[in-house]
């Protein structure tokens, strides 16, 4: 069967095509634009590839090998060129469906039991600790992370496993087309407002998510927020003691992990202590505090929430190393900025200085007025803290004279290809 994977460049998109080509799928795509994400496709096997972002594209996919099952991102949607993409394959009579129907029939056809990490934040990193621990346990494991790890592949489908690990976004209600065997819940605060107009939606979609899961390891404090009670919770107490035995650096990484560890214990019935030890061995994973160039790290921190824990683990890092903490800020799409802007207040203390980018920008409301950095930087509790930036020289010399002081400098970002994150990967690549 041939499966076309429209935005094959996706951090969720590209795993989901790995484990469709392990699964015996025959899997070609494209994406509007290139990325590291396609370059890590192509070393592993997947080269039919194209990029742009037209109808012509599908028709001659089609026609060089007719395309029997059409997957696409959700987000595809909202582009008027996505919109065609996806007309031009319903009118040649081709299967389209958003990736979690895929993601369902790979699911159902191996018959693995399902363990989903959602969440607003921490979800990512969550979902790779499971993996890890398995790995480390020796367990055979199958699971797609959006993000690259050092333990293997970001899609991989085992047939000797048992479950597989998944981060169930909640973008779109995608999450709600599953069924967990056991569900974890890393963190909620109100996120995607285009989708969730209300935060008592947002609420109500998190309910029937753990509704529909048989377990859920949950930290009490959500199951209050969420309002959520049941006999399915397997509610962690937010000061439990054992998690001071995790020495991963920053709090927000050491309950993701302890979050991971109950959710293992859940399944295997294999002893905390032997978790915590194995945890604490994480490595980490991509755009999670990366160092890309000495001193120089990445985070994909976009939300008051991600960068009060990106910052949780670089002030560690800074205090032990005895340097000055230095922000680089992009923000992910105006559209959130809006709502966020009362939000940032303090989520920065640490940072001897922010640098503050124009957001990235993906599907946006073009009714929506874009929000300058001199507009959200006016909005922290100490707006001294922050100046506007832009991507160009004088901000590559400004890292350098800060790296040549020997401070640590942290770039926080979401966005995929034309990110701050590409652009200091291209600008400072290690000798």
């Amino acid at each position: 069967m041939h499966v076309y994977f429209l935005g094959i460049g996706g951090a969720g998109t590209g795993p989901l095509a790995e484990i469709a080509a392990q699964a015996g799928f025959d899997v070609s795509g494209s994406d509007k634009q290139n990325s590291s994400y396609i370059d890590y496709l192509k070393t592993h096997g997947i080269s039919d590839i194209e990029i742009g972002q037209s109808s012509d594209l599908i028709e001659k996919a089609h026609s060089d090998k007719p395309i029997d099952w059409l997957v696409y991102s959700p987000a595809l949607k909202t582009e008027s060129m996505g919109k065609e993409q996806l007309n031009c394959a319903k009118s040649l009579g081709i299967k389209v469906t958003r990736t979690d129907e895929f993601i369902r029939e790979i699911v159902e056809r191996s018959n693995l039991k399902m363990v989903a990490v959602a969440g607003t934040h921490g979800k990512t990193t969550t979902t790779a600790m499971v993996a890890w621990l398995f790995v480390a346990l020796n367990k055979p494991q199958s699971y797609l992370i959006p993000a690259k790890v050092n333990f293997g592949e970001m899609g991989q489908l085992t047939k000797a496993s048992e479950y597989f690990i998944y981060e169930a976004d909640e973008y779109d209600r995608k999450f709600l087309s599953f069924e967990p065997y056991l569900s974890l819940i890393s963190g909620v605060s109100w996120d995607h407002h285009e989708i969730y107009p209300t935060r008592e939606e947002y609420i109500s979609a998190f309910n029937d998510f753990i509704n529909q899961s048989r377990k859920t390891v949950i930290w009490q404090s959500d199951a209050e927020y969420l309002n959520a009670d049941g006999d399915n919770l397997i509610a962690q107490d937010d000061d439990t003691l054992e998690i001071n035995d995790i020495k991963l650096k920053g709090l927000y990484n050491r309950r993701d992990a302890w979050l991971a560890v109950a959710a293992v214990h859940e399944l295997l019935n294999v002893p905390i202590t032997e978790l915590i030890s194995d945890i604490n061995q994480f490595k980490g994973l991509s755009r999670r505090m990366e160092e890309i160039y000495p001193g120089l790290y990445t985070d994909y921190a976009h939300t008051p929430e991600k960068i009060k824990g990106a910052m949780s683990a670089a002030s560690e890092m800074a205090e032990e190393n005895g340097q000055k903490l230095v922000v680089i800020y992009e923000p992910l799409t105006n559209r959130r900025q809006i709502h966020m802007i009362d939000d940032y207040k303090d989520c920065f203390n640490g940072a001897i200085k922010v640098y503050w980018l124009p957001s990235y920008l993906a599907r946006e409301d073009p009714k929506d007025p874009i929000l300058s950095p001199e507009q959200l930087i006016s909005h922290l509790t100490s707006p001294s803290v922050a100046e506007p930036a832009q991507r160009d020289e004088g901000l590559l010399n400004v890292i350098r004279q800060h790296l040549g002081r020997g401070n640590m400098v942290v770039a926080m970002a979401g966005g995929g290809g034309g990110s701050l994150d590409e652009w200091l990967r291209d600008n400072f690549k290690p000798s």
